[in-house]
């Protein structure tokens, strides 16, 4: 999709799909091997997803796992803020996102820390307008059933949005919340239907139950599986993939990409062969 986000000034072009780092500052996340929580583990995992091709670090200080109970506003504000101190001293150029419901703590994270993106699973109308103030692309993550559901539902927020004056604005189905999980593969089947929104989509899979209760596995071992969903979502249109296997995401957006551009060359060599 040809898109750009402005990051605080800094453009980052979507026409080719983007990897997002999952860094979890919480120790209840769902996949353990996930958890940073010390300043050398914080420092290492921000220089692992640069240097293995990410382009986003998505920080969370609370778990937003289906059943979670989420920790008290000033503990997930001391942990971002630890965190983003580490994160802007290590790699000061490095598009941030922050995975936050709170609208204090998004505040927060973009008026001290420079926080370029906002990534919310909520929605509530206080956060939209709070993002909207504050000028910085938006996440938006809709936990409805069905793709129908998910595009009425996404329609609507995004002309809430634009009423606020919210300018970028990128679409999550959100896997894996308030759905069953045939109904996750049955948005999945159908996710192309949302590239007629125009906005760009977030797919956020990896690791999740979809793939290790299918499977009758674990998150450790659903690697495998979260690689094959990266590649159907990307030949579905899916602009950024939100990941916690940062090298493994790059080459699937490689290969897709070559695949891709074979068949591009194809139907061009076609088409003059035509005329």
């Amino acid at each position: 999709m040809k898109y750009t986000l402005n990051c605080n000034g800094r453009l980052l072009s979507l026409d080719k799909p983007q990897v997002m780092g999952i860094m979890n500052v919480t120790p209840d996340s769902f996949y353990a091997d996930s958890r940073q929580q010390s300043a050398h583990a914080i420092a290492h995992r921000t220089e692992e997803i640069l240097s293995q091709g990410g382009s986003i670090i998505d920080i969370g200080a609370c778990s937003t796992r289906p059943g979670s109970e989420p920790v008290g506003e000033q503990d997930e504000l001391q942990r971002l803020r630890e965190a983003l101190s580490i994160v802007r001293h290590e790699a000061p150029q490095a598009i941030v996102s922050v995975d936050t419901f709170r609208p204090a703590i998004a505040r927060m994270a973009v008026e001290e820390y420079g926080a370029d993106i906002i990534n919310d699973v909520a929605g509530t109308t206080e956060m939209q307008r709070m993002v909207s103030r504050l000028g910085v692309p938006y996440i938006y993550m809709s936990n409805k059933a069905t793709m129908r559901e998910v595009l009425l539902d996404c329609a609507e927020t995004v002309d809430r949005l634009r009423s606020w004056g919210q300018k970028d604005i990128v679409l999550d189905p959100g896997f894996g919340f308030g759905k069953t999980l045939t109904q996750n593969y049955e948005v999945l089947n159908e996710l192309e239907r949302m590239q007629m929104t125009g906005l760009p989509v977030l797919v956020g899979v990896s690791r999740k139950s979809m793939i290790y209760r299918l499977l009758d596995t674990s998150p450790q071992e659903a690697l495998n599986g979260t690689t094959v969903l990266h590649a159907l979502a990307l030949m579905k249109g899916a602009s950024i993939l939100r990941v916690h296997d940062v090298r493994e995401a790059v080459e699937c957006v490689e290969i897709v990409a070559a695949t891709e551009s074979q068949h591009t060359v194809k139907r061009d060599d076609e088409t003059r062969a035509r005329t």
